[in-house]
C-alpha cells in the first residue's frame, strides 16, 4: 500500500475507472474519485498534443479489451 497520497488521471466509463498510468508501488489502496466536467482538462497544459492524446487512447484500448473479459468480473466484488 502506498504510504503517501498519489494522484493518477483516468477515465470513468460504463461503471469502471480506467487509469491512464499504473502506479509501480501500489498493489492495493483506498481511492477517491473526482468527476471532472467534460472538456475541462486542458491536455496542452499537460504537454500533450492531439496526436499524442490519440496515440495514448489507442495504446490504452488494449487494456480495455482485457478488462471487459468475463473472467475479470471476479474483481468487481473486491
Amino acid at each position: 500500500m502506498a504510504t503517501n497520497p498519489k494522484t493518477f488521471e483516468g477515465i470513468y466509463k460504463e461503471g469502471k475507472v480506467e487509469l491512464f498510468e499504473t502506479p509501480d508501488d501500489v498493489d492495493e489502496a483506498r481511492v477517491i474519485v473526482t468527476f471532472i466536467p467534460e472538456g475541462s482538462v486542458n491536455i496542452a497544459e499537460r504537454g500533450i498534443d492531439e496526436s499524442q492524446a490519440a496515440n495514448l487512447r489507442a495504446r490504452l484500448q488494449t487494456f480495455a479489451e482485457d478488462w471487459e473479459r468475463p473472467e475479470m468480473g471476479a474483481y468487481d466484488a473486491l
